[in-house]
């Protein structure tokens, strides 16, 4: 066996040094500082899951799984994991559907499109508690129009708080949400369509294509990984965002507007139990990753095709 000259040893270990350790001290304060502010804050909140921890019983200590199967049997869990699903796909269905709408729209030539572009920062531009208290005050049958607007279309019989009926006061944070979260779609859908290249719409439309032909086998096609990001991103947001039914309902009444990050919220600060409220979240948190994993995996395979 041949014995390595020192020089390219040297070399060697250059390499190494610049190429392999050297990026990783450029980012070591990154990292911590993502360690510091989600990683351990993330470890500490799930071992509060398998601990009692109640300020109101100090003491409590290690319960093991005790608080996840406290979960199984937990009424008030099924009814938010329930209001969950209905909240995220009732709010990401039409932020979507709208926000496409929108995208394609400010896309084209028209007049007054600068006026409009900036008009869709608008609910953004808000902050989410004026947001939420002001479409609790138009669902609001003594000074907000909405319920006499419904009831005048027919769809209520008489003008009522919409907001204090069970079978209906999810709806109201639902289109609260939808007006808030379409420029969201609007903005990043708009920024996949402009990099669409035009040649493509050309020659369609030289070979005589439809408008829906078009849509569906160019602008859906280049679209579809943008969307399928946005979805992912999206819904999790949803999931997590609180703000409006904590301010609109409180997640009443009767717990029928209650969805898990608020019971969450609930459960730590208004019941001071943090280990059963850390459990939620950690089962709040399994059901987000499963859907993320889908949803990249789907989102792989269109890339592919």
């Amino acid at each position: 066996m041949s014995r390595k000259a020192p020089g390219e040893i040297r070399a060697r270990r250059s390499f190494y040094w610049r190429y392999v350790l050297e990026p990783y001290f450029y980012l070591a304060p990154a990292i911590l500082l993502i360690a510091g502010v989600m990683v351990v804050p993330l470890v500490i909140g799930i071992s509060y899951s398998f601990q009692s921890v109640r300020l109101l019983r100090p003491g409590g200590g290690f319960v093991g799984l005790e608080n996840y199967l406290d979960l199984w049997s937990d009424r008030k869990f099924w009814i938010a994991l329930e209001n969950t699903f209905v909240w995220t796909i009732g709010s990401i269905s039409f932020q979507f559907l709208l926000g496409l709408g929108l995208a394609l729209l400010l896309n084209t030539r028209f007049h007054g499109k600068r006026l409009i572009q900036s008009l869709v920062f608008l609910p953004w531009a808000v902050p989410t508690f004026l947001s939420a208290l002001a479409w609790a005050w138009l669902f609001n049958p003594t000074i907000g129009p909405l319920p006499h607007w419904l009831t005048a279309m027919g769809i209520l019989g008489e003008p009522q708080n919409i907001l204090g009926d069970p079978e209906l006061a999810i709806w109201g944070p639902i289109v609260a949400n939808i007006w808030f979260g379409i420029p969201f779609f609007a903005i990043t859908l708009l920024a996949a369509l402009q990099s669409i290249p035009a040649e493509l719409y050309e020659a369609a439309e030289i070979d005589g294509a439809s408008p829906w032909q078009r849509f569906t086998k160019i602008t859906l096609p280049f679209l579809a990984p943008m969307i399928a990001i946005t979805v992912m991103l999206r819904t999790i947001w949803i999931a997590n965002f609180a703000d409006l039914i904590f301010v609109m309902t409180g997640g009443g009444p009767a717990n029928s507007t209650q969805i898990l990050s608020t019971y969450i919220f609930t459960t730590a600060f208004k019941k001071l139990d943090f280990g059963y409220a850390s459990a939620i979240a950690v089962a709040l948190l399994i059901l987000l990753l499963i859907y993320a994993a889908i949803l990249l995996v789907l989102r792989r395979r269109l890339v592919k095709i």
